[in-house]
This record gives structure tokens, sequence and C-alpha cells, in this order.
């Protein structure tokens, strides 16, 4: 671990030989090829113009890495040295595909980008360092090539990638957001709040003592927020209905429900029952409301049948509190 930290054990670009530096193109130039056909196969379900432009994208890393295995035949022979990125010092890293998954289209166009761009300024400094004619025409011709590669993928994306292609895998990527994280989270928002206004409030009102009430609210929130994540993670491993990564959903679902108890509980940490009351009404009033607006803004909800249904069933379930804090 502290090797990759600091460095120990790599050795200095400064240090390379032409010879080493072509063979560290090389590998680079085939571990890039690779990530680009990994995100074509993550992508080529849900996304499959955008995963034929990551297609073509590797083919062009293929030819780069072609013409460099050509050029290290010419000058140095058939045995290619074996050095990758983790052997120099300071050299840029990839991360796994794996490691940015969920491939959002996005996301991927973004890491795409930053490939690129560290790419070019690899083939600049190494250039630099090449006294023979070829090659360091051959390196200055690819560290070109790297930098025209944003208008390549501009390019691939409007062959590959057409206007109403691009609306509709934009609009499965939005889906697929709202079915991972806001149905869940949304879900799971609404039985916090709601659900523990009842226990909240009849506490409140029977006791009249703000930090028994508080730890009431804490329990019923947290509570909620870890029976909501594993009934979320468990009911549907996503598979076949498409929501996605079960532990994701479990997690957006317990999270936003422990937040929805704990913003009318954490009032009670105010001393004064009447202060501490008046504040989490105030808290619950902009709860509901936000659900009434998370509903609009992504499930299409009209806002004021969203309102009427939150704010009513949020207003009986507070008055049944009060009325059994109250008796």
């Amino acid at each position: 671990m502290l090797s990759r930290v600091f460095g120990y054990g790599r050795r200095a670009f400064d240090s390379l030989s032409e010879q080493e530096i072509l063979a560290l193109a090389i590998s680079s130039e085939e571990d890039d090829a690779r990530i680009y056909r990994s995100y074509a196969d993550g992508l080529e379900e849900d996304f499959p113009h955008t995963a034929r432009m990551f297609e073509a994208l590797a083919e062009e890393e293929d030819n780069h890495r072609a013409a460099l295995i050509d050029l290290h035949r010419t000058r140095f022979g058939e045995r290619i040295p074996l050095i990758r990125r983790e052997h120099v010092k300071g050299y840029y890293e990839r991360k796994p595909d794996w490691l940015v998954r969920p491939l959002g289209v996005e996301t991927v166009r973004a890491q795409a980008e930053e490939m690129e761009r560290q790419a070019c300024a690899f083939y600049v400094a190494a250039a630099k360092r090449a006294s023979d004619a070829s090659t360091r025409k051959l390196l200055g011709d690819l560290a070109a090539a790297e930098q025209r590669h944003g208008s390549l993928a501009q390019r691939l994306e409007e062959r590959h990638v057409p206007d109403d292609a691009r609306k509709a895998e934009e609009e499965t990527e939005r889906r697929q957001f709202i079915l991972t994280y806001v149905q869940p989270g949304l879900a799971g928002l609404m039985d916090g709040s709601v659900s523990t206004l009842a226990p909240i409030f009849a506490a409140a009102f029977a006791t009249h003592d703000t930090w028994q009430t508080f730890l009431v609210g804490l329990a019923a929130s947290l509570g909620a927020g870890i029976s909501m994540g594993f009934t979320e993670a468990a009911s549907d491993d996503g598979r076949l209905s498409g929501r996605g990564s079960p532990v994701k959903r479990g997690f957006a679902s317990g999270i936003m429900t422990a937040l929805g108890g704990l913003g009318h509980a954490l009032p009670y940490l105010i001393p004064d029952f009447w202060t501490a009351t008046t504040v989490a009404i105030v808290i619950v009033f902009f709860e509901l409301w936000a659900i009434a607006f998370i509903q609009n803004r992504y499930m299409e909800t009209p806002f004021l049948r969203a309102a009427f249904q939150v704010v009513l069933g949020g207003g009986l379930v507070f008055a049944t509190g009060v009325l059994i804090g109250s008796a």
C-alpha cells in the first residue's frame, strides 16, 4: 500500500530508455482498448449506440498499439520489455471499469475524456525524451491523435448516436436512476416522515419530556430505517425488474427512512417542550411538501394531488399521535 502511495519500488519516468518508453506506450494502448471495450460491454444492453462508439474508440487504440509495435520491431526487435503503468512513479492510472459502475453514459464519457487528456500528456513528455527521429515523430503523431480524440469521439457520437437514439438513452438512464435511487428513497422518506409522526408526538404529548421523546423518535427512526433498508434489498434482486442493485436500493430506502423520522425527532433535543414541538411541526410541514415536490419532479404526479395526498395522510397520522398522547 505504501509503495503505491509514495512510489517506492517504481521507476522514475526520466530513467526509462526509449525502448522502455515504447513498451510502456504499447501496454498503455492495450489497456485503454480493453477499458473502452469493457465500457462497450457494460453499455450494450441499455445504451447500444454509445456502446458502438466505444468499440470504435477501442479500434483506434488498437491502431496506435500496432504502430508502436511496428516501430519497436524495427528499432529493438521482437522482444518487448514488460513495463506497465504501475511500474512507473507518477504515471497516470486507470480505474478498473467495475469502479465506475453502474456505467452511466455521462460517467464513461467523462472518464474517456480524462483518459485521452492523460494519454496526450504522456506522448508529449515521451516525444521530448526521444532522440531517434522516427520515434519522436510517431510519439508526436500519437500525442496529436490523442488530442484529436475529443473531436473523434464527437464524430463517432454523431455517427453512432443520432439525436433520437441519444434521447432514448438519456431517458433510459433517467429511468434507471429513478428506479434505483429515487423510488426507494421516496418510499423511505414517506415512511420515515409519516409513520414516525404518531409515536413521536404521542410520546411528546404523553410525557411532555423532550429527552424521552427524542429517544423514542431516535429509536423509531433508526429502527424503521434498518427495517425498510433490509426489506427493500431483500424484496427484489433487480434482475427481472430492472430496478438495479438491491444494495443501492436498500441504502437509499434505509437512509431516507431514518432521515425522515430524525427530522422531527431532533428538535426534541431542545429542553423547552413547546419550543421543540413547534420546531418539529414546522419541520414536518417542510418534509411533507418535499415529498410532494419529489413526487411531482420525478414520478410525474400532479403537484396538487401529491400535496393533498401527502398532507392529508401526514395530518391524519399527526392527529392520531396527538390524540393518543393526550388521552
